[in-house]
This record gives C-alpha cells, structure tokens and sequence, in this order.
C-alpha cells in the first residue's frame, strides 16, 4: 500500500490519494480506520508538513513511522527556508501572503533541512536530504527516483525552474524505517 498525503488533486498509479478528511495525520483513530500498523510500504506528503506545528510534525512523523512496514519510507517536502528568493519567502510564509483561502494561509512554521531532519528522525527515522538550500542558500541536489514518489514542486519537475535559474524548490527528504529496529538506551 502507497499511500498520498493531502494529495490535492494529485492521483498516481499504485497510490491511493488522501485529504485530511481522509487521513488526519495527527489521529490514530484515522490512522487505523485506513489501515493497519506496520502495513504501509510507502508515504509522500508534498507540502503538508509546515500546515503543522513542529510538535505535531513530530506527532504525525511518529505515526508515520508506526503505520509504515520495516523498510517503509515517507518522502516529504516542504518551503526551504534557506531557499534565497524573496518572492517565494513571502509565498510560504507563515499565516501566507493573502487572503485565508490562500494556500500558505495555513503555514505554522518554514523549514530548513536541519530542522526537518532532525523531527523525523526523532521519530526513529534513517533520513536522506535530496534536495535543499544550505545556510548559504547554495542549492543541492542528489537524484531521486520519480516512481518512489513524485514531487512536483522540485528542482527537476516544476516549470518554474531552468538552467538559468531556480524559481520554485523544496526540501525533499527520503525518511526509512529501518529494517531492524535498535533499542534506544
């Protein structure tokens, strides 16, 4: 089971698509009426996590990580912080640039990758950063498979983005359940 968090009208094959109605991240009463612990191979969630304070990131990375299989991964991306463009900053901002309809109306906090990093692996998460802005705002990048997961707003895949220049990015991170898990002493 592959699963899509806040899909929008995001819809991939193999991949059943969900809104917050569907699979509140912070329930597990929601979580358990669409499956079972340890039963989720894959989670993707673009752009859902900075609709959360980071407690409850926290709280829904560690849901996350109870309803994903051992080897279960959730690929996540969110607004970079360090991302040097002044006006995708005041896009993402927290309480959004606008009106209440506006997407990022919503926003409670703006990442950075250390930050992100560090929530879902506080959750028990191995974490692999494939794209971010560094303190410095230099962008980086490590190849990522599509079919893992797609995310739209990305270096590769949002239109915004050339050879000449990057308009639209995104902290994308790879958080793994490990196969085996270590007791924490």
């Amino acid at each position: 089971m592959k699963v899509v968090i806040g899909a929008g009208q995001t819809k991939f094959d193999g991949w059943v698509s969900t809104q917050e109605d569907e699979l509140n991240l912070l329930s597990l009463e929601s979580w358990n009426k669409l499956s079972e612990p340890e039963s989720i191979d894959a989670l993707l969630a673009e752009h859902v996590w900075e609709h959360l304070t980071y407690e409850e990131g926290i709280m829904a990375a560690k849901h996350c990580y109870q309803f994903l299989k051992p080897g279960g991964y959730i690929r996540c991306a969110v607004p970079d912080k360090n991302f040097r463009n002044d006006w995708y900053q005041q896009m993402v901002q927290v309480g959004g640039p606008g009106p209440e309809d506006h997407p990022a109306a919503s926003h409670k906090i703006v990442y950075d990758a250390k930050t992100l990093v560090s929530l879902f692996e506080i959750a028990g998460f191995e974490v692999s950063l494939l794209e971010y802005c560094d303190e410095n705002g230099d962008f980086h990048f490590s190849y990522w498979n599509e079919m893992d997961g797609r995310i739209g707003r990305s270096f590769r895949f949002d239109t915004r983005n050339s050879i000449e220049g990057l308009g639209m990015v995104s902290i994308i991170i790879d958080a793994k359940k490990p196969l085996i898990i270590r007791n924490k002493t």
